[in-house]
């Protein structure tokens, strides 16, 4: 089956209705399951080149200029492997949300947030392999509502630790950008740096992405007085 199976590594930025970020970001990379053993050894590679141990964990909070180096090879590595691809689904202002309106409580809302960054991903014939990060004690109930939510006897579901998992901390990186910028934050030149090179190759973090660019696409949610 591992010729057909893809691999979504999933995590999640400022996800929380009171977390004092209005941006709330859902994401992950995706990557065909044949090629996952390749990739990870090329990450913990590059993490030997820039002298950075194997178990490092690589995170959006730990980007700064002593291993600024290392971050823009990571990101580079991400555009140039034709095995790798982003889909994010981003909520620019959590203020915006009305969720008496559509009797909805925000962890459903939620749930609906990763029913829209997955549900454009799958195609027949596949099989999919679904990794989000452990977080809490929740996490049995947060993959048993997103199987009811997807409903797929193709689509396997678990929790695994962000240390051990190099695509989960690939994902982190990027939806770590996307939040970055729409809070507008620039209090670290490396992280501008990294949004830069992002942006300088036509995916514009703060806006929807063409449907017809698959590399890397953002879906921005929008309240119904923004439509």
């Amino acid at each position: 089956m591992e010729s057909n199976e893809i691999n979504i590594y999933c995590d999640e930025s400022c996800h929380l209705l009171n977390d004092n970020n209005k941006v709330m970001v859902i994401g992950g990379i995706i990557c065909p399951n044949k090629y996952k053993k390749e990739i990870f050894k090329k990450i913990r590679n590059l993490k030997e080149k820039y002298n950075i141990k194997s178990t490092t964990e690589i995170k959006w909070t730990k980007v700064s200029k002593s291993r600024k180096d290392f971050y823009i090879a990571l990101t580079n590595f991400f555009f140039e492997n034709q095995n790798l691809a982003f889909r994010a689904v981003l909520v620019p202002d959590k203020q915006k949300l009305n969720h008496e309106e559509y009797e909805q409580t925000h962890d459903e809302f939620y749930y609906k947030i990763y029913y829209d960054m997955l549900k454009k991903l799958f195609v027949p014939f596949y099989f999919w392999n679904i990794y989000i990060d452990e977080k809490d004690t929740n996490g049995s109930k947060k993959i048993e509502k997103l199987k009811k939510c997807l409903r797929g006897s193709d689509i396997k579901i678990q929790e695994v630790k962000s240390k051990d998992v190099e695509l989960v901390q690939m994902a982190d990186i990027f939806l770590g950008a996307i939040a970055y910028k729409n809070r507008n934050l620039k209090d670290n030149c490396t992280k501008l740096e990294i949004i830069n090179i992002i942006e300088s190759k036509g995916y514009l973090l703060d806006e929807t992405t063409p449907y017809i660019r698959e590399k890397f696409n953002i879906l921005k949610w929008k309240s119904r007085e923004d439509l």
